[in-house]
């Protein structure tokens, strides 16, 4: 067995280019036994030539990649596009830290974008780096301070894609946010789209933007059908808003209310 193993990576370390692992657990996930890591790992010292990976399990809320330290064996120099599903955003900004350093597609999903749990500050410029996408699934408190802070490397973009679910203590995320934070700061973006509902907590309900408001600021956006959505539960003095680029991408509906228009 172990002759086999030898041969079969003599042979294909080279000539493999393009990689997709897809784990299925049968929805049997030990928390404590994370195979995906070292998995992981292993592809990089394995294939040296690697173009693609596509690398999430099949339940995107089952297990994720998740690093305490990223060993230097994850590298390379070849890749160009990786997808791939991660715990924590500073296991994000680990693999953003220039050891993929021809990286030109990164499709990320990301459990957990807390301010408490990214304690890794990277702001080297990721000049490379074509088309990004961005996903969570837990509501993040990190949209000023790390979302946009991530984006803000990336001045060459020419497609984004955002999922988010964002907590905030300010505004709603409209469309001058995104100009002012996002479209302002990639001259080459063609293609833009998201998924993004903010929420927060509100003490006076006259002083909080309506649904007319948050669609005029999309006025600018060429070639855009946007979509918005504005609730407010008066007696949690809760809020939230629901903006997408139509038509709606996402599989999963969450946060949906009844002035969701589909």
């Amino acid at each position: 067995m172990g002759l086999d193993k030898h041969m079969f990576t003599s042979i294909y370390k080279n000539q493999i280019l393009s990689l997709v692992i897809d784990i299925n657990t049968n929805g049997e996930v030990d928390s404590t036994i994370n195979i995906n890591t070292p998995l992981f790992e292993q592809i990089f010292t394995t294939f040296i030539n690697l173009r693609s990976l596509i690398f999430c399990p099949s339940s995107i809320r089952s297990q994720y990649l998740f690093f305490d330290i990223l060993p230097s064996t994850i590298v390379s120099s070849t890749l160009l596009e990786l997808h791939v599903c991660l715990s924590k955003f500073r296991d994000c900004l680990y693999l953003l830290d220039g050891r993929f350093n021809q990286l030109r597609i990164f499709h990320v999903n990301i459990a957990i974008i807390a301010l408490s749990s990214s304690t890794f500050n990277n702001k080297e410029k990721l000049p490379n780096l074509r088309s990004f996408k961005l996903s969570n699934y837990n509501i993040t408190d990190g949209y000023d301070d790390l979302v946009l802070s991530l984006l803000h490397r990336m001045s060459n973009l020419e497609e984004l894609d955002l999922s988010l679910l964002v907590w905030t203590t300010k505004t709603f995320v409209d469309g001058n946010n995104l100009r002012i934070n996002i479209i302002n700061h990639m001259p080459l973006l063609n293609k833009f789209t998201f998924n993004i509902v903010t929420s927060t907590r509100f003490y006076n309900q006259i002083n909080l933007p309506s649904n007319d408001y948050i669609q005029e600021t999309f006025k600018d956006f060429e070639n855009k059908q946007i979509i918005s959505s504005v609730d407010y539960f008066q007696q949690d003095k809760y809020s939230q808003c629901h903006i997408y680029s139509y038509p709606y991408q996402l599989k999963d509906y969450d946060n949906i209310t009844n002035n969701f228009p589909g």
